[in-house]
């Protein structure tokens, strides 16, 4: 048994420190989205909606006028993008 220890804490020493840091770091964010998420569920659910309204509508229209989205979000994006602004658009009328 002692071997068996003894050769996964040698195994354990070989992991980079980075990874642990990784690791670390992705526990702290899981604690504190409990959190968050414990707090949000206490909230009252219009002002949820309309902070939740907020930040996708700001996100959505950031991704049509800069055309930064994600792929997955690409399809939604192109048919939005024929009916709002982008970025360079008024400079490519003006020509």
């Amino acid at each position: 048994m002692m071997l068996l220890a003894a050769t996964a804490m040698e195994k354990l020493q070989k992991v980079p420190m980075q990874f642990w840091l990784k690791a670390a770091l992705a526990v702290a964010i899981f604690i504190a989205a409990v959190i968050l998420i414990k707090k949000i569920a206490g909230m009252n659910k219009a002002i949820l909606g309309a902070i939740v309204f907020v930040l996708v509508t700001v996100i959505g229209f950031q991704w049509i006028y800069e055309r930064n989205e994600p792929d997955w979000a690409t399809p939604v994006v192109e048919k939005l993008a024929n009916f709002f602004p982008s970025k360079g658009s008024y400079q490519n009328k003006q020509r």
